[in-house]
Formats: C-alpha cells, sequence, structure tokens
C-alpha cells in the first residue's frame, strides 16, 4: 500500500467549519451513536467534510478531532488508511476514478487511463491546468459486469469505450455533467447479459424487460375480453401531464403503451392495483411474471409519493 500523506501546508486552509447545512446534519449523526460511542461517526463526518470542500483539509480533521473528543492522530490515522479520502485538492467539476482491477483492465481500462492522461494530466491526482479535473486509478468499484467503468462523484458509468469517456469529461468540463446518465452506457439493464435476459423468463411469453417488446396481438378486444381477473379501473380523462411509466423498472415502450392504452396514466393508478388486476394485465398483456417479479406495484407507489428521489432513497438507485 502507498504511503499516504495529507497534502503541503502550502495549500492547506487555515480552518474549518462545517456550512449550516451539514453542522445540522454533523449533530444529528453523532446523536445516532449511543452515549460513549459518539466517535464511531468519525467517517461519515470525514466524508460529508469531504463532499463540502472537495478534499480533506489538516483543518478539517483537527475539527472532526475536536467535535468527536478524539485525539488528532486517531483522525489522521483514519483519513489516511482510508483511500476514498482526498487528501490534496482534486478537480472542481468532476474527479475520475478509473477502475483498474483484473475485469477492467481486460476489458480497456488501460485505454480509459490513457484517455484521462491524454484529457486531464499526465498524472493521477494532479488537476488540468484550471484545476476542474483530475483521475485516479483505484481497486474494484464492484461492476465488474459491466467493465471497464469509472467513477465520479456517487455515480458510476460503466460499459464504457474511450470515446465514450471522452465525451462524458467534455460534459463534466462545461459543467453538464447532470446530463449524462450514470449506469451504463449502452441498450443495457443494469448487468443483464446484453444480449437479453436468458434466466426467470416464462415460457411462450414475450417476458424480456431488456427490450420491453411483448406479444403483437397483446391489447386486442379478444384478449381483454378472455383475460383472467379483472380490468383495473381507467382513468376519467387523459391527464395533462401523464407520468412517465417507463421510470418503473421492467416498463419499457411497449408496455407503457398498452397501459396507455387501457386507460393508466399515473403512478397512482398502478400502485393501487389489486390481485385480480394485476393478474388481468398480465394475462391480457402476456407479461408471465413481471409484474410481480419486478414489483411495478411498490415500485409505483415509491414514485407516486416523491418521484425520483424518494425511489433512490427506497431501493438505493435512480429509477431508469
Amino acid at each position: 500500500m502507498s504511503v499516504r500523506r495529507l497534502a503541503d501546508e502550502a495549500v492547506q486552509p487555515p480552518e474549518f467549519s462545517f456550512n449550516a447545512e451539514n453542522a445540522v446534519w454533523a449533530e444529528a449523526t453523532i446523536n445516532k451513536y449511543p452515549a460513549g460511542r459518539q466517535q464511531s461517526a468519525v467517517i461519515p463526518l470525514l466524508m460529508r467534510a469531504q463532499e463540502q470542500d472537495g478534499w480533506v483539509t489538516r483543518a478539517a480533521i483537527e475539527k472532526v478531532a475536536e467535535m468527536l473528543s478524539m485525539a488528532q492522530i486517531r483522525v489522521l490515522e483514519i483519513a489516511t488508511f482510508y483511500t476514498q479520502f482526498q487528501l490534496k485538492p482534486v478537480g472542481t467539476k468532476a474527479h475520475i476514478q478509473v477502475c483498474g482491477t483484473t475485469p477492467c483492465m481486460l476489458r480497456g481500462a488501460g485505454e480509459l487511463i490513457s484517455v484521462c492522461k491524454r484529457k486531464i494530466n499526465e498524472h493521477a491526482f494532479e488537476p488540468n491546468a484550471d484545476g476542474s479535473l483530475s483521475w485516479e486509478e483505484v481497486e474494484c468499484q464492484g461492476a465488474c459486469a459491466n467493465a471497464p467503468m469509472v467513477m465520479i462523484f456517487k455515480d458510476s458509468y460503466e460499459d464504457l469505450t474511450p470515446e465514450r469517456l471522452e465525451e462524458i469529461i467534455d460534459a463534466f468540463e462545461a459543467g453538464k455533467g447532470s446530463e449524462i446518465k450514470p449506469g451504463p452506457q449502452i441498450d443495457r439493464w443494469y448487468s443483464a447479459p446484453e444480449g437479453g435476459f436468458t434466466a426467470l423468463v416464462d415460457d411462450g411469453a414475450d417476458d424480456q424487460a431488456a427490450d420491453e417488446e411483448v406479444a403483437e396481438d397483446a391489447g386486442s378486444e379478444e384478449a381483454m375480453a378472455s383475460a383472467a381477473g379483472s380490468r383495473p379501473p381507467a382513468s376519467e380523462s387523459v391527464p395533462e401531464t401523464p407520468d412517465d411509466l417507463e421510470l418503473i423498472a421492467g416498463v419499457g415502450p411497449k408496455a407503457a403503451s398498452l397501459l396507455n392504452g387501457i386507460g393508466v396514466y399515473t403512478f397512482a393508478q398502478i400502485a393501487a392495483w389489486t390481485p385480480a388486476e394485476i393478474a388481468w394485465v398480465s394475462d391480457t398483456f402476456k407479461l408471465g411474471g413481471r409484474i410481480i417479479r419486478d414489483e411495478w406495484v411498490r415500485q409505483a407507489g415509491v414514485l407516486a409519493k416523491g418521484g425520483p428521489d424518494e425511489y433512490e432513497k427506497v431501493f438505493g438507485k435512480k429509477p431508469r
């Protein structure tokens, strides 16, 4: 393991304090721990300090030590041990962490590193000329099936080509990083096989959520009339701004169109489906077990309650 030291004194700020919002958060975080165990908050506080300033300064280490009644050397030991903490200034717009572990390296991580060297800086951890971008090589980030990949802030960008990484770097440089969708950068459903699902599909049913196709005759009057269960209530009118049903994992353009065709336009409608209504929709549109397996009703309930932000809190990932 390489030796990790704090940045030179010349770049160290004289003091550190959490801003008003983070100060409230820090106090609440410390209070989560039982009396005598508040020092367990050291890693969350250091990470929040890094998120606020971009890196962990000596002053931040001293402040966290003071807040937790810890010896400064103990906080320093933690900050220098865990590589998630940046100990010197990094890019203000993006610090790109390129996974260099075996699966990613076999799939082209070396080319991604070459892109970073060419577009940012020849040396890792050294920002570009205006200080907006920097990069480093890191160990496995847990997306081996989607190699090669990089992480920027808290988001991962997977299934990369050198050309696509260049586009992502340019977007962050232009301040448009939020416009880049995290996750696979190819037509792929998370870590599903690139050619589509090969398991957990129903015999005779078009149940491949990767392309969201359903049977050609699904939605016909004959299919609706013969379907088992109960047809869900239709909206009395088309909402001025219908919900984007494709945010539900497992609902693609075709399925969304068919749902609209039976008067289903909102997350709230799907969230209210009964078992009999689920059976009717599944049978009518030849969905097999997709509705239950992908938890459409639960997903819709979360989206109806708080939209994409609530979805990310509950499921730990952004809706597609």
